[in-house]
């Protein structure tokens, strides 16, 4: 069962606050932007306490740079496959570059066997950094391999760079709305991401009139939870992207003008001891037409966290009633398990955050 998600399983957030916070003068200005600060943050927590997806607006992207992204990554997805190709990859554990539809299946990272999911998706990750700084360098063979460029476009790596440069402040400013959400300060997740292992991931879900019957449990985007700490979504504003609910159903999502979405990952839930959960959720393609393409793309930068942080139940999360459920793992160990399963097509070994809703997930993913 399907149903769409309202503004109260999905609400929209007003980040300005923290972005122009500091811009005032005089006491009672500031007393006012720590008030309207304080504001966004426990709405935040609501929201990562019920749905753990949420909208937001006020965030600072540039509608003229989603454009010119959308434009460029469009031109470059409608090149022949033979040429995309050329933008694989060299191994599974590199996340840059080309993904062809058919090449992955995210079910497998709740160890799940599943049928390849109908997306293609080109990735982009951190660069620039300065050589020698240890957290790079340690795992510039997979986390921080060098990105993947394609010549054409011409302006595809300007375009591209530009909105994960802008994704990136997003994610940046939620970390410390989390904080504070948290009561933990503005910055307890800062030294956990000065060297990030972030991703864009710029997706495409494409149908023809020749397309073949989907396979049993063939969707867009299998079902699955988010990796790392938080995801910041642009998506096209049409039915795809559902989440599953707490009763286990599922809730279709659709973005409302100007809004990017927002939800936390495995590392946050793991942080949290489950006080925050990472939200299952899917794709599904779009409906075969029979006179013409349909397709549907979007845009998902994933802040990750440095992959030699080590996450743990927060003290504030764990009590004798709710002693911690998750032991300690480093993040670039849990993030390299559950991107290699389901390219590999192998269960992930990655600690389970899904517990029972597993069960709802898959009995309704077809």
């Amino acid at each position: 069962m399907t149903t769409h998600a309202s503004t109260d399983t999905v609400p929209v957030i007003d980040i300005a606050p923290w972005r122009t916070g500091d811009e005032v003068g005089g006491a009672g200005a500031a007393a006012g932007a720590a008030a309207a600060r304080a504001a966004v943050a426990r709405a935040v927590d609501a929201a990562a306490r019920g749905s753990g997806f949420w909208q937001i607006v006020g965030h600072g992207v540039d509608p003229e740079l989603v454009a010119r992204v959308r434009a460029v990554t469009g031109d470059y997805f409608a090149q022949p496959l033979h040429e995309k190709l050329r933008h694989r990859p060299p191994s599974a554990e590199i996340n840059r570059g080309y993904a062809p539809r058919g090449s992955e299946s995210l079910s497998y990272s709740l160890g799940v066997a599943r049928p390849p999911d109908l997306f293609e998706a080109f990735n982009v990750g951190e660069e620039g950094w300065p050589r020698g700084q240890s957290g790079y360098e340690a795992r510039r063979h997979d986390l921080f391999a060098p990105n993947i460029w394609p010549s054409q476009p011409a302006d595809f790596r300007d375009a591209v760079w530009a909105y994960f440069e802008a994704a990136r402040s997003v994610a940046i400013t939620l970390t410390k709305i989390f904080s504070a959400a948290l009561g933990m300060g503005n910055d307890f997740f800062t030294p956990f991401i000065d060297h990030s292992t972030n991703v864009l991931r710029i997706l495409r879900y494409q149908t023809t009139p020749d397309d073949p019957e989907l396979v049993a449990h063939q969707v867009g985007h299998g079902a699955h939870s988010d990796y790392g700490i938080c995801t910041v979504l642009f998506a096209d504003p049409v039915p795809g992207l559902q989440i599953l609910a707490a009763d286990g159903t599922w809730h279709d999502v659709v973005p409302e003008p100007g809004a990017l979405v927002v939800n936390i990952g495995d590392l946050l839930a793991q942080w949290t001891n489950d006080e925050w959960r990472s939200t299952l959720h899917r794709v599904i393609p779009p409906e075969r037409l029979a006179d013409r393409v349909n397709e549907r793309r979007s845009m998902a930068f994933f802040c990750d966290g440095n992959h030699d942080a080590l996450v743990a139940p927060l003290p504030t999360c764990v009590s004798p009633d709710r002693p911690a459920r998750y032991a300690p793992v480093l993040a670039g160990e849990h993030l390299m398990n559950k991107l290699l399963g389901p390219r590999l097509h192998q269960v992930s070994t990655a600690a389970d955050t899904a517990g029972d809703r597993l069960g709802s997930a898959l009995a309704d993913n077809a």
